[in-house]
């Protein structure tokens, strides 16, 4: 009995050894891409040259029932500073409630005002939002494709600052930044900007910089026609049709520009539930994109080995939510176990790790905050806390996601409702589109109440140095199933 008890104490112990080795990993790779942001920063890139004479530009809008911000799309788009006989508008319109004939309503009247616009409508959602733009591409007549999903607020000066990026012909595409509209709205929408910042404003960036592969958005960017079609078009093999598109298009040797200081605002979640689907959505589409391309990317020999190094952080990246739930669960656990058998150095090695790689997060989302926020960014770095928090408790939400892409699992593309929310006391909980409950939510509070007790009992044991973590852990988890729960209290739904 007591060689089995040892055999599975060596067992818990090297599972426990693996993920936290790669998590170290994962977080020297923060440090690498903060290193190339920093080095770069200040680095505007310009364009090749100048369009004489401007292409024509399709303006697609992919919509699936967004009532509340349909016309705030429509009507941003439509003020975009560019020859009005040289935009064409696509509303692509998938929905199954009167954002029909909102849509329909606004695309008749911005066409009487002179502007090339057009609805389109499909009675099916085949292939979801990759189906609605590939059914658009079939009629589109500019050379290059804008597209914005229903929640932005595109500048007007856009196309004026992206366009001529195209007179080199290598360019597939060109991405700008996502801004947030209701960034103020609440906690949770403040937590959520930081880390939309950190991909947007270091991720993002320093992949650009440094050479590597990057993504198209999915939204705020501007594609080559020639580049989608020779890339294999639109597909729905995977939830994220964006990062999937933009990876067969470097692979087959397009290049991507990114412009960090060019914004395009959007709306972010402010239902927890809304938030949780999306970060599914994303999660799980990374995931279908590796297990798709990643063996083809690896195997080319026309591709750089450190282009490939970066493009496997990149797809694998969320890999890591299961390894920290792991490590999370077997934290505290490990820790007596190591006290108890006298390895007081690998406590000690263990603190210093997890510690290691907490502050190249927290290095990473200070960074994006001062990049993003300039001289405001002491205003929002109080919820950097509250942010890792999040990002943890999703550990239960985003490994689900991980594992049902490795197990070959479908699922629908599920859109995140969107209200207009853009300052606070705008309401949204009493209007239509009530998201899908997650399924983790009783998980992931009855985790959060685990994690209290094992901060009891570390203070009992008096592993003081595991506090700050514990606490962290905690607050993640109770905090997103308690809004989970709050948020689900919506009166109507679809």
């Amino acid at each position: 009995m007591e060689n089995l008890l040892l055999v599975l104490k060596v067992i818990v112990t090297s599972i426990y050894v693996f993920c936290l080795v790669w998590l170290c990993i994962f977080g020297v790779h923060r440090y690498y891409l903060s290193r190339i942001f920093l080095k770069f920063k200040g680095y505007n890139p310009r364009p090749k040259g100048k369009f004489k004479d401007l292409p024509v530009v399709t303006v697609q809008l992919p919509i699936f029932n967004e009532m509340y911000v349909v016309e705030r799309l429509i009507a941003s788009v439509c003020e975009i500073d560019y020859p009005i006989e040289l935009l064409e508008i696509q509303v692509l319109d998938d929905s199954t409630d009167e954002t029909q004939e909102i849509a329909q309503g606004l695309v008749n009247r911005c066409r009487a005002l002179g502007f090339h616009i057009h609805y389109i409508h499909r009675d099916n959602r085949a292939g979801f939002k990759a189906g609605a733009l590939r059914e658009g591409l079939k009629v589109a007549k500019g050379e290059f494709i804008a597209i914005f999903d229903s929640d932005f607020i595109p500048p007007k000066h856009f196309l004026t600052k992206t366009i001529d990026f195209f007179t080199d012909p290598e360019v597939g595409i060109v991405q700008v930044r996502w801004g947030h509209v209701n960034i103020d709205y609440s906690t949770l929408t403040k937590a959520q900007s930081i880390l939309l910042d950190g991909h947007f404003l270091i991720e993002q960036a320093s992949r650009f910089y440094g050479g590597r592969f990057f993504n198209f958005n999915g939204s705020a960017g501007v594609l080559r026609r020639q580049c989608i079609n020779s890339s294999g078009g639109w597909q729905h093999d995977t939830l994220t049709e964006d990062l999937d598109l933009s990876y067969r298009a470097q692979i087959g040797g397009w290049r991507l520009v990114y412009l960090k200081d060019v914004i395009a605002k959007a709306e972010l979640p402010v239902d927890m539930n809304a938030f949780k689907s999306q970060q599914h959505r994303w999660v799980k589409g990374g995931i279908q994109t590796a297990k798709k391309l990643l063996p083809r990317l690896l195997k080319s020999k026309d591709i750089p080995i450190k282009v490939k190094i970066e493009a496997a952080f990149h797809l694998l990246g969320n890999m890591s939510y299961p390894l920290l739930l792991i490590l999370l669960v077997l934290m505290v656990p490990m820790a007596y176990f190591w006290r108890s058998v006298g390895w007081e150095n690998v406590v000690l090695l263990n603190l210093i790790a997890i510690t290691s790689g907490t502050l190249s997060i927290v290095r990473f989302y200070l960074i994006a905050l001062k990049e993003g926020h300039k001289e405001e960014w002491t205003r929002y770095v109080k919820y950097i806390p509250l942010s890792l928090g999040i990002g943890t408790g999703l550990t239960i939400n985003n490994s689900k996601a991980v594992f049902e892409a490795i197990l070959g699992m479908d699922s629908d593309f599920r859109r995140t409702p969107k209200f207009a929310v853009t300052k606070k006391g705008d309401p949204w909980r009493e209007r239509n589109y009530a998201t899908s409950k997650e399924s983790t939510t009783l998980i992931e509070l009855l985790l959060g109440l685990i994690f209290i007790i094992q901060t009891f009992y570390a203070i009992f044991m008096g592993l003081i140095g595991w506090i700050p973590f514990l606490l962290i852990i905690q607050l993640g988890f109770i905090y997103n199933s308690i809004l989970s729960i709050f948020h689900s209290s919506k009166k109507n739904s679809i």
